[in-house]
């Protein structure tokens, strides 16, 4: 069952991967990237296709295996997006980019292995479930003030940060409605942040620097649902010093790749393939 386990997590990552890269493609070359347009587009219905059913393969794998094993599979996603994109673009992934997406990948790897699994009923009470999603909404929205004027590659990182809170929030309050207790106005309210997220992912994706976008959203929408579970679900964080000392080498790697990853050649589409 546990080989089971991680061969779905791995596979689900793979079709969550393709999804991003064919979502990419498609917002890059389309202006402006709005969903209105986006969704007359096959080829980027199709990456939600591929999205959907990974996450679902993923959902399946955490029903044979421990949460230790399925979740950092599914940091497997970001090392398989990087080529999934450069073919898209007709071009050989860099070096730099797979050598800094696997350091960004030990780095999950070891923040996602420090957490101490919790056992309890998350709960949630409606002034919580405010203070949460006001929260998501405020982090998001000063990101997207600070996107205006950056670079593009820091605009597409900060794009993506606030795309990956949202989901963040969105995780921790699909947790409560899956295992915990909670009022009939949660389920009204969780595809909003999903909702709003989708729309800042794509125009992260449209800047053109998939490799930092995609990264910073796996390390945002994690790491997000950590924080939040832990402030408003009462779930542990790392205690001791091996464990506080390996989170903090994990986040020193995340970061240091992902700044990496920032600087090299945006996955912008080829002249050849927008005229197409």
């Amino acid at each position: 069952m546990t080989v089971l386990a991680a061969g779905l997590a791995l596979l689900g990552s793979l079709f969550f991967a393709l999804g991003a890269a064919l979502q990419q493609f498609e917002a890059a070359r389309t202006s402006p990237a709005v969903l209105t347009r986006l969704i007359r587009r096959p080829r980027w219905l199709l990456g939600g296709l591929a999205i959907a059913a990974g996450t679902a393969l993923h959902i399946v794998a955490l029903k044979y295996g421990p949460l230790t094993l399925v979740q950092p599979m599914g940091v497997a996603s970001l090392l398989f997006a990087l080529p999934c994109a450069a073919a898209l673009q007709r071009r050989r992934p860099a070096r730099g980019e797979l050598v800094s997406a696997a350091v960004i990948a030990v780095g999950l790897v070891g923040l996602v292995l420090v957490v101490p699994v919790h056992g309890g009923e998350p709960r949630l009470t409606t002034a919580e479930a405010v203070v949460l999603l006001a929260g998501a909404a405020a982090v998001a929205l000063a990101l997207c003030a600070g996107a205006r004027r950056a670079s593009p590659a820091a605009r597409a990182c900060l794009l993506a940060t606030g795309a990956g809170v949202l989901y963040g929030a969105t995780a921790t309050l699909t947790r409560v409605l899956v295992d915990g207790e909670w009022e009939f106005w949660f389920l009204l309210a969780v595809p909003m942040p999903a909702l709003i997220a989708l729309v800042l992912l794509q125009r992260a994706y449209a800047v053109g620097h998939f490799g930092v976008a995609f990264a910073a959203l796996q390390v945002a929408d994690p790491l997000t649902a950590v924080a939040f579970g832990a402030l408003l679900l009462g779930e542990p964080l790392p205690t001791g010093p091996v464990s506080v000392i390996t989170a903090l080498v994990a986040a020193a790697l995340t970061a240091a790749g992902t700044a990496a990853l920032a600087r090299t050649t945006p996955m912008s589409p080829s002249h050849e393939a927008t005229a197409r």
